[in-house]
């Protein structure tokens, strides 16, 4: 296995962020919550990402970039993170977003994380729903070369081998907090999109021999692509790593019952996540991730599919900024 910390890193985040009981959830649904506060990492407003790019960050300098360039959707936590990333680090921010079919007509286009990629400073190449985000973001790299520029290009999500070594890294952390508190976690549950955090989660569990359970409540498509999706992703983490790819094998488990009509639409039972996380323990979810995975958590809880008094750990990859967009619907 390849010495891990040898690997090229730039500290960003502000780790290792903690994990906390929720007892009152706990209470209210009859297992034992968790929850690892990824949404404290410090870098604008906190956020799974922010993990990522500390190794996105290294190999770009370590390439000698003076540009970050990177796609999402137009409420994009990854893109807002990145943003700041630029900025922290003096480096342009070339940000393309996408339009979100059925996303909230009042706020979405100028409220939480657009604003802040504005006050980041960074240009915004905004597609219509028809465009091609790829082709865009290619073109944009070629033209910015022809200028002179040495553009880096980071995947939606941060998500390929380089950006998941951040949740190599968190899960090595997880396991310590683990050990030093003396607690037994049956299963880790997140959302799951671009499959950077859980198949870096998954891969840094391997490498230290740990066999938790990680279910990923999926937020844009149906479980069989979600899984396919994580499953490949961890195999070129593992390669990465040097470690034995069949590792992988049976350790991919996704939902697809949560996500409603697509990426980035509400869903009724996001809307109850959310408020019931805020008013029970004061925590704030996201309309998008964290606010989908929740629900699926409570109902997966409730129907008792997870077993009653479970210890269950919730990893929240932040993303609340977002909660301004879809003032509308709260």
């Amino acid at each position: 296995m390849t010495d891990f910390n040898s690997i090229p890193r730039v500290e960003i985040s502000h780790t290792p962020t903690p994990i906390d009981c929720a007892p009152r959830l706990s209470k209210e649904l009859g297992c034992n919550i968790f929850i690892k506060r990824d949404d404290c990492t410090g870098l604008a407003s906190g956020g799974n990402k922010t993990r990522k790019l500390e190794y996105l960050l290294a190999d770009a300098k370590n390439q000698g970039a003076d540009t970050l360039i990177t796609i999402g959707g137009l409420q994009s936590n990854h893109a807002r993170q990145t943003a700041a990333a630029a900025a922290k680090f003096g480096l342009n921010c070339e940000l393309i977003l996408q339009e979100v079919a059925g996303s909230p007509k009042q706020n979405y286009s100028s409220n939480g994380n657009i604003l802040l990629d504005h006050l980041f400073g960074a240009s915004i190449h905004r597609l219509s729903l028809d465009q091609d985000c790829d082709e865009y973001a290619s073109k944009l790299m070629s033209e910015m070369k022809v200028k002179g520029k040495h553009p880096y290009l980071i995947p939606v999500g941060g998500s390929d081998e380089i950006g998941s070594l951040g949740y190599v890294r968190c899960a090595k952390e997880i396991l310590k907090q683990l050990r030093e508190q003396e607690t037994k976690i049956d299963r880790i549950i997140l959302a799951t999109g671009s499959a950077g955090t859980q198949a870096g989660l998954l891969a840094g569990l391997i490498a230290d021999n740990s066999n938790i359970p990680v279910l990923g409540i999926n937020v844009s498509r149906l479980e069989k692509e979600q899984t396919e999706l994580v499953d490949s992703l961890l195999r070129r983490v593992l390669l990465k790593l040097n470690i034995d790819e069949k590792l992988a094998s049976e350790r991919v488990f996704t939902n697809g019952d949560y996500y409603g009509e697509s990426y980035g639409v509400p869903t009724q039972s996001m809307v109850s996540a959310v408020k019931q996380c805020a008013s029970l323990e004061g925590l704030l979810l996201d309309p998008v991730y964290t606010g989908k995975a929740m629900a699926g958590l409570m109902d997966l809880c409730r129907k008792k599919i997870i077993e009653p008094e479970s210890n269950i750990l919730f990893l929240h990859t932040g993303g609340s900024a977002g909660l301004f967009a879809y003032q509308q619907i709260f």
